[in-house]
């Protein structure tokens, strides 16, 4: 259990202004028609949404900078959209957030990497996906490397935001630690399969069960199975810390040299999980900046996931809820 005094969530709470995070990888663009369906299509069996509403939000990395802002942080988003309606509405979206935009490269050779899901009565009907999952090109991982050495003076954190989309290359993920690590910068990570490994000497890795398991090839039901799982990774991606997204059964935490920590769902009752792996990373890192010990930033971390986990849809934590609902808890 850890034991954090409203004196020192106070003094948490206040480092968190301004604290500057860097998110690197894959640029979301997340879409939504609304309708009611009201016959089928005499074209063929499918229904017909008459569409009432529609509305754009971020997604992939891009949430994760907007939790970062929400939390009273300043994002730099790098990353790489296509030159097309989609790349248009994100950056709008960028614009109207008042968002660092520079480190967003165009590639004309891709897509805007965006979801669309339309929803008739509540349900959704179908999702479009538009993507490419290539890795990007030399000459855009130049330009990241760039932008990202041009900033490392000036910044308290990097989040390294993986959806396998081909943003974060194997040597691109090798560059940007050693980078971070050289000038003495937290670095979290958020992974998906693909680059699993890849990701040694890190501050944070913080993968959930399913890829966990994915990449050990193991089923993690048990807790000498957590045990296992949290301290293979550690060891073998030589991290300083691991941090273990169980779902309903809350978080593990594996450090060097120290025996593992649990920490139960915060979460009273779960409308949407969605997002909430973004919020994790987001609150951790800015925890972190802020001075908080690894325990602390996860105890924030999980709180944070219990919150967004309540509500429906992808939606970014605002920092003073966040202190709020910690604090009656410690009533």
């Amino acid at each position: 259990m850890v034991n954090i005094s409203t004196h020192r969530l106070d003094e948490l709470k206040n480092n968190f202004a301004g604290k500057k995070i860097v998110v690197i990888g894959d640029m979301m663009l997340d879409c939504y028609f609304w309708g009611d369906v009201k016959r089928i299509s005499p074209e063929a069996p499918v229904p017909v949404v008459e569409v009432g509403d529609e509305f754009y939000r971020f997604g992939g990395a891009a949430n994760v900078a907007l939790n970062i802002l929400k939390l009273g942080g300043i994002p730099f988003l790098i990353g790489v959209i296509g030159y097309d309606n989609d790349g248009t509405i994100f950056t709008s979206l960028i614009k109207e957030n008042q968002m660092h935009s520079d480190g967003i490269f165009i590639d004309e050779t891709r897509p805007t990497t965006a979801k669309t899901r339309v929803i008739a009565h509540n349900q959704h009907v179908v999702r479009i996906d538009k993507e490419s999952k290539d890795y990007i090109n030399e000459e855009m991982r130049k330009k990241i490397l760039a932008y990202l050495e041009s900033h490392i003076k000036k910044i308290d954190g990097i989040i390294l935001q993986d959806y396998n989309k081909g943003v974060l290359t194997p040597e691109l993920i090798e560059k940007i630690v050693h980078l971070a690590n050289k000038n003495d910068i937290l670095i979290t990570v958020d992974p998906k399969f693909n680059n699993f490994f890849a990701y040694k000497n890190v501050t944070v890795f913080k993968p959930n069960r399913k890829e966990a398991e994915e990449v050990l090839g193991i089923k993690i039901k048990t807790t000498s199975d957590v045990s296992f799982a949290g301290k293979t990774i550690l060891e073998r991606l030589k991290a300083k810390n691991v941090l273990l997204t169980l779902g309903e059964e809350g978080i593990a935490v594996f450090e060097e040299h120290q025996p593992e920590k649990r920490m139960s769902t915060k979460a009273i009752k779960v409308a949407d999980v969605s997002g909430a792996g973004d919020t994790v990373i987001s609150t951790l890192t800015m925890a972190l900046a802020a001075n908080a010990n690894i325990l602390e930033a996860c105890y924030l971390a999980n709180f944070a996931a219990g919150i967004v986990c309540g509500e429906v849809g992808i939606v970014p934590i605002e920092i003073d809820r966040l202190f709020k609902v910690i604090g009656e808890d410690h009533k």
